[in-house]
């Protein structure tokens, strides 16, 4: 079986601040206001979220449907 990881480390594209977040299990987050600039952060054009565009691991909706 393979686990879901909950954790993801995102970038800042703005200023390169790295932040470790907890991911929502269920759903896409689709805004991230960057704890280093204050920028929000949006997903890139294809992108479901912000963990896609931004994180070291991509959503769990997405990570679940890769498994497959």
């Amino acid at each position: 079986m393979n686990k879901t990881v909950a954790n993801s480390m995102l970038t800042c594209p703005e200023c390169g601040h790295k932040e470790i977040e907890v991911m929502p299990t269920d759903a896409c987050q689709w805004f991230y206001e960057c704890k280093g600039c204050g920028v929000l952060l949006k997903p890139k054009q294809g992108d479901c979220c912000v963990f896609c565009s931004y994180g070291t691991v991509p959503c769990p909706p997405i990570q679940k449907n890769s498994s497959h």
